[in-house]
């Protein structure tokens, strides 16, 4: 596309949203029409009207398909073949974590939420009341997709498993409880984020914590080298417990704020700042003699930090085994914390749960999401990199 066009395809884009209060919707069914034929030009070998020999079939026509979206309702036409092959994923991957927020509310009014209420959110995110025959429809479809993923098998091996736990407001008996949700994110030898596993749990307790690794392993986990979490003490006994061949990175920014409860309220920055920059260092002996003079520099001031640091800091240090290129992703749990900030603003819109069922859905549903985004982009890391860093750690031991 050239420039001129450019600005002439915002300028009719811009002239639309103007002149039309339902501008945007307007734009979207268009685009979302265009991914239509364009797909099934892609399967039939030719566009429409084309003379080819690569041609692989013909158009029968168009049928009528409602799309509901956070726009409104969107009217399209889904061309059709002769031989009645031609399917079309958009319509699924577009509205799967709607449907999981419509469920949600669903089940918000079925547990006695006000029908008002209900309605008037649905409205107002999807421009669309829903049946309860629809929702209990869309339900049924949701569940099902998300059992596969949740327990589908895992084939390759991953070195890298990064862990985490946030909490959800579930109501269960008519009582108000914080529930955990635990997240497990695997990195396999391609270089990809997968997320493995999203569960409920009452607490992040080491039984909890366990179960949650003992049903991975069964799953078909394997090969972890290295596992990065907080330092909570069951999901530490967890690791050591199910998965003691690998070696256990203590997330340094938790660390970090841990630290502030060693120290006075009040306190300059400079003696975090520069403990953080330790994290920065390239290897461990240059993070080494730096931590040893922020020791000397800071014990008198602060003896009771400086003691604690020295005593766990080397917990937080295990990244730097390995190859430098892969330090700034293994050395905090802060890939799966902007996992858990999209989470945490999606389930904002409900508040608290009618139970563990919901809950799990919409988190799911939003796990999935992300994992196909994360399998469809580039790798995440190079992993070239750790190959090259074991065989010149073993011609060293040699």
């Amino acid at each position: 596309m050239t420039k001129t066009e450019g600005r002439t395809a915002s300028a009719a884009v811009k002239d639309i949203l103007l002149s039309n209060p339902d501008g945007l919707r307007e734009v979207i069914r268009t685009v979302m029409q265009e991914v239509l034929e364009a797909e099934m030009d892609e399967a039939l070998g030719a566009a429409k009207g084309e003379r080819t020999p690569e041609r692989l079939g013909y158009r029968s026509g168009h049928y009528g398909r409602t799309l509901i979206t956070r726009v409104g309702k969107l009217e399209l036409r889904v061309p059709q073949d002769r031989s009645g092959h031609f399917s079309t994923e958009l319509f699924e991957r577009y509205q799967r974590s709607e449907r999981a927020l419509v469920a949600t509310l669903a089940e918000m009014y079925v547990q006695g939420v006000s029908t008002r209420k209900v309605k008037a959110i649905t409205e107002e995110l999807c421009g669309h009341a829903f049946s309860a025959s629809s929702i209990s429809a869309i339900n049924k479809r949701l569940d099902e997709s998300l059992k596969a993923f949740a327990e589908r098998s895992l084939q390759e091996p991953f070195a890298y498993l990064i862990l985490d736990a946030r909490y959800e407001k579930v109501r269960e008996a008519g009582v108000v409880m914080s529930q955990a949700v635990l997240i497990a994110v695997g990195i396999d030898w391609d270089g990809r984020r997968q997320i493995l596993s999203v569960e409920m749990a009452g607490r992040e307790s080491r039984s909890a914590w366990k179960d949650f690794l003992v049903r991975l392993k069964g799953r078909g986990l394997k090969g972890v080298e290295l596992v990065v979490s907080d330092d909570h003490a069951g999901l530490v006994a967890a690791i050591g417990e199910v998965i003691p061949e690998a070696v256990w990175q203590r997330c340094y920014v938790h660390f970090l704020r841990n630290a502030l409860d060693h120290l006075p309220r009040k306190h300059g920055d400079d003696c975090l700042q520069e403990l953080r920059w330790l994290y920065d260092r390239r290897d461990l002996d240059e993070a080494k003699a730096d931590l040893a003079a922020w020791l000397g520099k800071w014990s008198v001031r602060y003896p009771r930090l400086t003691s604690w640091v020295e005593e766990t800091i080397e917990q937080t240090l295990t990244f730097f085994r390995l190859p430098r290129q892969h330090h700034k992703h293994l050395k905090s749990t802060n890939m799966l914390e902007r996992l858990n900030e999209e989470i945490r603003r999606r389930t904002y819109v409900v508040r608290i749960f009618p139970n563990t069922e919901s809950c799990l859905r919409l988190v799911r549903a939003l796990a999935v999401e992300t994992h196909e985004n994360w399998m469809e982009a580039n790798r995440y890391i190079n992993m070239d990199d750790l190959r090259e860093h074991k065989k010149l750690a073993l011609r060293q031991a040699a």
